[in-house]
């Protein structure tokens, strides 16, 4: 009987650790499929060097590429901090102007008949079109850099956030409403917390884009950072440098979503 009671008592515990080492492969289960999606990605690169014979002008080997990072890293390592600085600031300046331009349409209604439209045209104008603007306007330094990746993430932002605010459960503001709050304090501890699910997803979209930004206004014209380094590279024929500096473009994109998505998902527990 003591056995059976002991079989009984040993199978839970079994499961449970069953359980947790599910969890902990799922958990690691997404960089395992980054580490394998690149290898696939490396494997097909060196495939098409060698069957298509390449030349190394056109399309250098994944291993020249390397020799590259390493040899120049010191370089690499400069231009990309210019680079990540114009993101990053790029996407604080979309955010806070997303959330603005957000609020005004859902606070003040006649607002939003005006503001719409021109966000929208703001969208169809390509970004190289007002890239020489902004560099008369803020010269060649960080700053029309910046503001090109702003402009470039504010509209999905903007419209995530606004989506989010006016899709609020009716049920939540009718009983604020009965319980006596104010326009502010509905917006504040209701509107505010039920559209950051959908304000998450604009900023996802965003942290992807903005590096367009900041490297289309270093194509333009600038003295620093990834996009200026791969026109230098091109025009002295240094492909494999040019391919360096557009791997680290990748990575750095695909880091700096990964970190934007696991602290969203802190920020934002009730999210599914």
């Amino acid at each position: 009987m003591s056995e059976l009671i002991n079989t009984n008592l040993a199978e839970p515990k079994s499961k449970h650790h069953n359980n947790n080492n599910s969890k902990q492969q799922i958990r690691t289960s997404p960089l395992l499929r980054i580490i394998i999606s690149t290898l696939v990605i490396i494997g097909i690169w060196q495939s098409i060097v060698i069957i298509f014979a390449m030349p190394a002008f056109i399309l250098p080997a994944p291993l020249a590429v390397f020799e590259r990072l390493i040899d120049r890293h010191e370089v690499l390592f400069k231009h990309t901090l210019v680079t990540g600085q114009e993101i990053v600031f790029g996407l604080l300046l979309g955010l806070f102007m997303g959330l603005f331009f957000a609020l005004q349409m859902l606070l003040f209604k006649p607002v939003k008949h005006w503001l719409l439209p021109i966000l929208i045209a703001s969208q169809a104008i390509p970004v190289f079109a007002i890239a020489p603007v902004l560099m008369l306007w803020l010269g060649y330094g960080m700053a029309s850099k910046i503001v090109m990746a702003a402009l470039i993430i504010f509209f999905p932002v903007t419209t995530c956030c606004y989506d989010g605010l006016r899709n609020t459960p009716t049920g939540y503001l009718d009983l604020a409403k009965t319980m006596g709050a104010t326009k502010w304090q509905m917006l504040r501890h209701i509107q505010l917390p039920a559209s950051l699910p959908t304000l998450a997803s604009g900023i996802r979209v965003a942290v992807v884009i903005a590096p367009i930004g900041a490297v289309a206004g270093e194509w333009v014209g600038s003295s620093a950072g990834l996009g200026y380094l791969m026109l230098q590279a091109n025009a002295r024929m240094m492909i494999d440098e040019m391919f360096a500096a557009l791997l680290i473009l990748s990575a750095l994109s695909v880091l700096l979503y990964f970190v934007t998505d696991k602290a969203l998902k802190k920020l934002i527990p009730w999210q599914s």
